[in-house]
């Protein structure tokens, strides 16, 4: 089974969506099913998992409720405040939905990244460890210091979004490869091979820029650890669907076998996320 590891529907006049403006009218309207599927049909792409867009329990109410009348929402990754004493609560009432798969920690938004290891943060991430849930970690190259010291102290079952984000545009790798390194060495982490198209040059990007980050990725995890996301529909800032499809399979490394291939596009995720139905398919 292959698998969208990475992706967003969104209504915009829920006003969840701050940061989505008219001031970038790619993103500015709503992206439904319905506008995907064409695109998870051309790419042989069976099921995808639905990534929260906005730090709002509402929102995962939303799109969890989506995934109720889907047919290719394998999982949903969902939010809940880490900073409210009731966020075990908020979890709880997640977890008794089907396809309710893990949550995301924005900390690409917060002032100042160092939060996540307050003792407030430690205990909450010390929890999700503890019942093994998945937990998808957005953030950019110049916070991964943070993330790589929460993982020295916290054994979460864990996964990098867009390969955290470093800067392809200036084709700039260090420190963010050293510390991808780092963060590989733990067991339980993965990461998505997702959202770089909108870090590279959007008006002359090639695909050599991608290939030192893509190959990067692949070595330091290995094929087990690694999977597939579009991204879709942010990717349409720099890239169509089928763009970024064709991108990574055209970057990753030329020997990986079809076996390898069909980890990265589909079997690592459902792993990840213990989408167990579709797991015993494979």
């Amino acid at each position: 089974m292959r698998v969208d590891a990475h992706q967003h529907y969104w209504k915009i006049n829920r006003d969840d969506y701050g940061w989505i403006t008219p001031e970038t009218p790619a993103l500015y309207r709503d992206f439904h099913e319905e506008d995907l599927v064409p695109h998870l049909i051309k790419n042989n792409i069976d099921k995808t998992i639905v990534v929260q867009a906005a730090p709002t329990i509402a929102e995962t109410d939303f799109i969890l409720s989506l995934s109720d009348e889907s047919e290719t929402i394998a999982g949903v990754v969902g939010w809940i405040d880490l900073e409210d004493p009731a966020y075990k609560e908020q979890l709880e009432r997640f977890l008794n939905h089907s396809k309710f798969v893990g949550v995301r920690i924005m900390i690409q938004d917060m002032p100042d990244e160092n939060i996540i290891l307050d003792p407030k943060y430690i205990d909450a991430f010390s929890y999700l460890a503890e019942i093994d849930l998945p937990v998808d970690l957005l953030v950019h190259s110049g916070q991964l210091s943070a993330v790589v010291q929460l993982l020295n102290q916290v054994s979460i079952r864990g996964v990098i979004d867009h390969i955290a984000k470093p800067d392809i545009a200036q084709g700039k790798l260090e420190p963010w490869k050293s510390q991808m390194k780092e963060i590989a060495k733990h067991s339980n982490m993965y990461c998505k091979l997702s959202g770089m198209v909108t870090e590279a040059d959007n008006k002359n990007q090639q695909k050599t820029d991608f290939i030192p980050y893509v190959h990067h990725i692949v070595q330091t995890f290995g094929v087990n650890r690694i999977m597939y996301g579009s991204d879709w529909p942010v990717c349409l800032l720099s890239a169509s669907y089928d763009e970024v499809y064709q991108l990574l399979k055209e970057t990753l490394p030329d020997q990986l076998s079809e076996k390898k291939q069909a980890l990265i596009f589909g079997e690592n995720a459902l792993r990840f996320y213990k989408i167990k139905e579709a797991l015993d398919e494979i």
